[in-house]
């Protein structure tokens, strides 16, 4: 059936409709309380007045439609195909991510990490924890005090020793056998689900229970261990918040729009409080009449809250036609009645301006190039890649050569999401021969930290290595030789034939699950900065390197010119092409008046066999 004759036949009823290219990639999906009306207005001369949906007029080759009973399912599976198909036309939020959970790994020895996805593996999920810092501080009471690994080595209890996380009492050591059998692994990582679980005054009583058994039967080392727990239970139910626990819970949107961009803010509400802050941003919407803030808020709303926690109230700035239909759908889904009310006057519109006026301060960070906050870029780097520590220091691994020659590394560090200039380094590659990036990368970072661990200097919290699979395998097991898998490396790939661009990241130990490069994401942004700023360091160092290689390959030629002159001449002018315009009584005085009538007599011979020839 061609596309006019389905125009004909379309139905009257409520559904969705789909829109194809000519490939058949789905490009656009919608929903219609009258399929027939809404999709025929596609196809009309005076339809599309902005860019965006002319655009999409142009490349709709096929449509399909789907009727269902009601508003409410037609949201449901517009939803729903917006999220497996992602359309190019359709409204997406570009920083999609829920609040921060904390994730026990399903392992024999399982770990305890940050993450914003939820996936099915079987691993147990906790959370959303609000505000997002309490996710972070929750964490390190668990690495502190249960002393789960952090690490994400296979655990077969075959090492010879166990890394610093051990010696620092920050892991039980189940990586080394006779250090931690599996029932005492297990027991703490029970603990920990209790805790997470909100179980506190449960595992509070168990704790001191345990306390009291050890004692009485005199083994007082474990005694004390179970003391100190029981405590760091008690302090952390002082302020672990939920977000299911609270009665008054609000989510308030603003946004602020210029042109084709648009910032949106959501503020989080729990028990009465501001507990949480959001942003998205958008820079291809519709311009002008063909922006509807009323249509744009409800379909971020229908996203937003098909993967997030549903709170009991949501206010917005504007009205849109399909509130009542997703209120029926979220009070569904939350079990008890959600409002989504528009605001007009009083404390409720008062709250909607002051997230409206931090959109608009996120507008002009993001759009206008302002400074962004360190701390909370580093937060955000810190969830994207599950971090167990907040990256304060980060370092960072390039290899420059050309065919194997002047092999060099070039080291770049960060802190606290700022260039520490002076504790860059750079590294002569001098135990590889030829181009063997892979023995390279092995050489700088294995060279790199044990000077750290000879000098008793500061190690960082993530590596960044200049590479894929390769490069990042050659890191490991330099770090491995130095018993410091604990710290976090993390691979910078980039596509075939780029120099600059990065596609995605790969962490050590989840190379199977590769995180997509976001630019447009302040954290890739930081990434992508250092990855620049390694690259040049490496380079520029090679370069100079090379270019003094020539230089004394050039002067050797010359009789009269040993090392230290060869030298003189490098600082004093600082290219061949100087020296060789230079006449001989300005070269006197680094050399002498024989050695500089050699050289002026060098290059005159070398400029005219270049003339003759």
């Amino acid at each position: 059936m061609t596309l006019e004759e389905k125009l004909k036949n379309l139905p009257t009823s409520s559904g969705i409709y789909i829109h194809k290219n000519k490939v058949g990639k789905i490009i656009y999906v919608g929903k219609a309380k009258n399929i027939r009306n809404r999709v025929r207005q596609y196809f009309q001369t005076n339809r599309g007045t902005d860019w965006k949906t002319r655009q999409l007029q142009k490349n709709i080759a096929d449509l399909e439609f789907i009727v269902v009973d009601n508003e409410v399912e037609a949201l449901i599976l517009e939803s729903n195909l917006i999220k497996k198909h992602k359309p190019r036309f359709n409204v997406m939020l570009k920083d999609d991510k829920q609040y921060p959970h904390l994730k026990m790994t399903n392992e024999p020895f399982p770990k305890v990490v940050i993450t914003r996805k939820i996936l099915r593996d079987g691993a147990s999920y906790y959370g959303p924890m609000l505000p997002a810092s309490l996710a972070r501080r929750t964490l390190e009471l668990i690495n502190k005090a249960f002393q789960l690994r952090t690490c994400d080595i296979e655990i077969d209890g075959r090492l010879p020793r166990p890394c610093l996380e051990y010696h620092l009492k920050r892991c039980l050591g189940p990586c080394v056998k006779g250090l931690c059998t599996q029932d005492e692994y297990q027991e703490a990582a029970q603990d920990v689900k209790t805790l997470l679980e909100g179980k506190n005054k449960e595992l509070a009583a168990d704790l001191e229970r345990r306390m009291w058994h050890f004692s009485e039967a005199g083994q007082y080392e474990l005694a004390a261990k179970y003391r100190d727990l029981h405590r760091a239970v008690l302090a952390l139910s002082e302020q672990q918040k939920m977000a299911y626990t609270a009665e008054r819970d609000v989510d308030i949107f603003g946004f602020h729009r210029e042109e084709a961009r648009l910032a949106l803010q959501l503020f989080t509400m729990r028990g009465g409080r501001v507990v949480g802050r959001r942003e998205f941003f958008w820079e291809d919407l519709p311009e002008g009449d063909g922006f509807d803030p009323g249509e744009f808020l409800g379909d971020v709303l229908v996203q937003y809250y098909s993967t997030d926690y549903v709170p009991r109230e949501i206010h917005v700035p504007n009205d849109f036609a399909d509130r009542p239909a997703l209120e029926t759908l979220l009070s569904e889904r939350l079990g008890r009645r959600v409002h989504i009310l528009n605001p007009k006057i009083g404390e409720k519109r008062r709250m909607i301006g002051l997230v409206e006026t931090n959109a608009k301060i996120a507008f002009e960070q993001r759009f206008r190039v302002l400074k962004p906050d360190s701390q909370k870029v580093l937060e955000e780097l810190q969830l994207i890649l599950e971090l167990p520590y907040f990256p304060q220091r980060i370092e960072s691994f390039d290899i420059s050569n050309i065919s194997g020659s002047e092999n060099v590394a070039g080291i770049v560090v960060f802190e606290n999401g700022k260039p520490a200039r002076s504790a860059y380094r750079r590294f002569i590659i001098r135990d590889v021969d030829g181009a063997n990036d892979f023995a390279s990368m092995h050489e700088a970072v294995f060279r790199r930290y044990r000077r750290i661990l000879d000098e008793g200097g500061q190690l960082p919290e993530l590596v960044f290595i200049d590479g894929g699979k390769g490069q990042l395998s050659a890191a490991a097991a330099a770090m491995s030789q130095l018993d410091l898998e604990q710290i976090m490396l993390v691979g910078l790939v980039k596509p075939p034939k780029k120099h600059s661009e990065i596609s995605h990241l790969l962490v050590r130990g989840r190379e199977d699950s590769p995180i997509p490069f976001d630019r447009n994401s302040l954290a890739f942004r930081l990434v992508l900065q250092i990855r620049e700023e390694t690259h040049k360091t490496a380079v520029e160092f090679h370069r100079k390197r090379r270019e003094r290689r020539d230089f004394t390959s050039e002067l050797s030629a010359i009789p009269g010119i040993g090392e230290k002159r060869k030298m003189r001449l490098l600082r004093e002018f600082g290219s061949i092409e100087r020296i060789a315009k230079t006449p001989a009584a300005e070269l006197k005085p680094f050399v002498g008046s024989k050695a500089a009538a050699e050289i002026v007599a060098h290059f005159e011979n070398q400029r005219r066999a270049a003339s003759s020839g």
